[in-house]
Parts: structure tokens; sequence; C-alpha cells
């Protein structure tokens, strides 16, 4: 079986580099190693994304009044249920009752001189048509009558504009809800010249809530509409609610340097556990996979003794020398070529990447305690643990014990080398 010159010269690359790195650093005499493991454990994990937000009624109504005047009577209190166009305060009307008979004699009296003037003019038109009457006459006559009837439709509207006013003392409620604010009181004189008081807060439907979460700039890319969404309040610590990003707004927010847009959440509030004015801490779940391989991320991030890294240039060593030529069919030249990528010639400098995940090596102990790696890709994390998924040819068995931590007077490596798949089964 020939052996496949794609894959002896990045092999002998990454065993040359780790030798010659070895080389270069002499060993302390009486180093000692105390490793810490974790089990590779199958479970599920999400990926997300923390914010905090308040959390409001869906539809509210601020309910004012356009008249001033002193608070007669209120009707309801925080907390009422009311109904569309039920009563809900009453405002002085003395005033706004003498106001409507001002208006009402007003037009009583703009009648009256309407009428006459149409009389005088429809006479007045009569003589002028025989010739009995001047010119000027009759265009006197006339402007009277147009006078007077721009009088009468005046005071008519003033009739209109002082009955309106009489009903905006009557408070109602403009939706079905409940009243969470009163501001208030029997009494209290409300004034209405510049700006409309606003008397009771009512929210439509508090079975239904909204939250208006602030994210991070550098995180607001992956929220996206219709995502899922967990949060707490401090009221329940120990219960989770859910709800779905309904909208993501342009506008953004700084403060204090820092850039955040606001994000709309829905959520069900059947048992009205959820109150207006609350604090949520939200987790968007960015991805959320079930019954995947997990491990500590780190593992996933440890940094290896110069020994551990010989170690493992012997293994590659060994597991080159047992392929004995070609791959097996999980590997192959082009294969090779993409678990290289990201990764710089024979140092690893940065971490490398397959498929948009990055690769990492797990290391453990076998059977017959030696110490052995596996190059894994890893996928989702939720902080404290990653996914993983071992390369092709490669096997990982849950409940198998990693490394996780090492306290060493060893001198340590920051980075390994980027693994080449398709060596064959079993670890390297």
């Amino acid at each position: 079986m020939k052996l496949n010159k794609k894959i002896i010269i990045p092999v002998v690359i990454i065993v040359a580099a780790i030798l010659v790195l070895l080389c270069l650093r002499k060993k302390s005499n009486g180093d000692k190693t105390t490793y810490t493991f974790a089990e590779v454990t199958r479970g599920d994990i999400q990926n997300t994304v923390d914010a905090t937000g308040t959390i409001e009624p869906v539809t509210t109504v601020e309910v004012g009044t356009q008249v001033s005047g002193i608070i007669d009577n209120i009707y309801v209190d925080f907390n009422d249920r009311v109904t569309k166009n039920q009563l809900l305060a009453v405002i002085d009307t003395t005033i706004l009752s003498v106001q409507v008979r001002d208006a009402r004699a007003s037009l009583l009296r703009s009648q009256a001189e309407y009428d006459k003037a149409k009389f005088n003019y429809e006479r007045t038109e009569d003589l002028y048509n025989q010739d009995l009457l001047s010119e000027l006459e009759y265009i006197t006559a006339k402007s009277n009558y147009q006078s007077a009837r721009a009088s009468l439709l005046s005071s008519q509207n003033s009739l209109e504009r002082a009955e309106r006013n009489m009903r905006y003392a009557f408070i109602r409620s403009p939706i079905n809800g409940t009243v969470i604010y009163r501001e208030v009181e029997e009494g209290q004189t409300v004034a209405s010249s510049f700006q409309t008081p606003r008397l009771f807060l009512i929210a439509e439907d508090l079975s239904k809530m909204e939250i208006h979460a602030l994210v991070d700039e550098s995180e607001i890319g992956q929220i996206e509409v219709g995502q899922s969404v967990e949060f707490e309040v401090q009221a329940f610590d120990e219960k989770k609610f859910y709800g779905t990003v309904r909208q993501v707004w342009l506008q953004p927010e700084t403060v204090q340097n820092v850039v955040t847009y606001t994000v709309v959440v829905d959520a069900d509030n059947p048992e009205g556990l959820l109150l207006p004015g609350m604090t949520a801490t939200i987790e968007f779940i960015i991805e959320a996979k079930n019954g995947v391989l997990l491990a500590p991320v780190a593992a996933t991030k440890l940094q290896p003794t110069e020994s551990m890294m010989k170690i493992m240039a012997e293994n590659m060593r060994e597991r080159f020398n047992r392929m004995g030529g070609s791959p097996d069919s999980s590997g192959g030249p082009n294969r090779n070529r993409s678990a290289m990528a990201g990764t710089r010639e024979g140092t690893g400098s940065r971490t490398p990447t397959m498929n948009g995940n990055t690769m990492a090596v797990l290391w453990f102990f076998d059977d017959n305690k030696d110490l052995k790696t596996i190059p894994v890709k890893t996928g989702a994390t939720d902080g404290r643990n990653v996914e993983i998924m071992p390369l092709p040819g490669f096997e990982i068995t849950e409940g198998l014990e990693v490394i996780s931590k090492i306290e060493t007077t060893e001198t340590q490596v920051s980075s390994v080398p980027g693994p080449v798949r398709g060596f064959g089964r079993g670890p390297f």
C-alpha cells in the first residue's frame, strides 16, 4: 500500500515542529504534574445571549382630560377591571353647565337676528326686482342677512363646543382593561391649558406581556425575529418563563459609550405572575442541541506540558507508522487540507477550524495508563460545557475521563498543532 505524499508532508512538518520545540527547551529536574479529570457526558446544550429588560403590558392607554376643573368623583381604583366606555371619574360641571347655557342663549339671539335679517332681505329683494328700491339698499340688506347667517353658524358651533366640553367632564375608559395606575384624587384640580394631564393608565390585557431587552451591539447580529427566549424574574427565582422575539428596533441607545439595541420579546402571562415594571434576566437561545457529547470548555483549551507534547509526537509517529500507506476511506488529500485550514505551518498558532467549527484536542489516559489524545470539532457552548464531535477515524465514548486542568512545575506549551484527518482509527 503506497503512502500518500500529500499526507506525509503535513504529518512530517507537525512531528518535526514538535520535536524541534522540545529540543529547544530543557526540562527541569523534579518536575511534578497533577491532573484534574472530567467525564465526557451526553446531554442537551444551548448557546445563548444574555440580556436584561423591563416587562411591560403589550398595550397601554393613558386616560386624560381635555377640560380643566376639580375632580368631583372617582369611581375606580388601582387594579380594577374596566370595560370600554365605563365611567371612571367626573370633573366638576358647574362652570361647564353655565357655559352650555350661555351658548344656548347666544344661539337663540343669533337665530332671532338671522330670522329678522332674512325677512328683510327677502322683502328688499322683491322690491328691488320691481325697481322700487335702489341697488345700495338691496346690497345692504343682503350683507346684513349674510352676517346674521354667519353669526348663527358661529353660535351653533359654540353650543356644540360647550356641550362637548361637558361630555369631556365625564372621564370614560377607551378600552377593556385593568387600571394599573391612578394619578388623581377627589378634590384635586387638573389643568389642561398646555398639555393633557394623565389621570389613569389602563393596560388592555395583562395575560400577554412584552419585554424591552437591551442587547449589546457585539451580540445583536445573533438575534433574529422568532427566536425562543427563556427568562427569569426576581420574584420567582425557581421558575422559568418563555417568550419569542417579535421585533428588533433599529434605533440604538448609547449610554457611557456603550451601544445597545432594544429587542421586543412577547411573553404569555396566563397565571398573572408577571407584573408591569419587573426586571427580567433573559437568555436568547441562539442554538440548541439535544443528546450530544459534551466536555468541559477547559478540557478543549488545555495547555499541555512539554512532556505531554513529546508523548503526542510519539503517538502521531506510531499512528503514522501503523497506516502503512494511504489513509482510510474517511480521509483523502482534500479532506486533510481542509482539516489544516486555519493553522500556520507547524506551529498551530491560531485556533484551527474545519467547516466553521473550532478544532481542539482532548487528552486522556487509556486502559494501560498511557497518555493519549483525540482531535475533535467543537460546536455549541453554554460557557461551561461545549459540544464535541470526534473527527472521522476517531471515537469518543460517553463517560471517558479527559484532563480538564493541569497543575505542574513543568513548562507548558501555549498551543497545539492542528490535527490532521484521515490517519485511520484510534487516538494518536
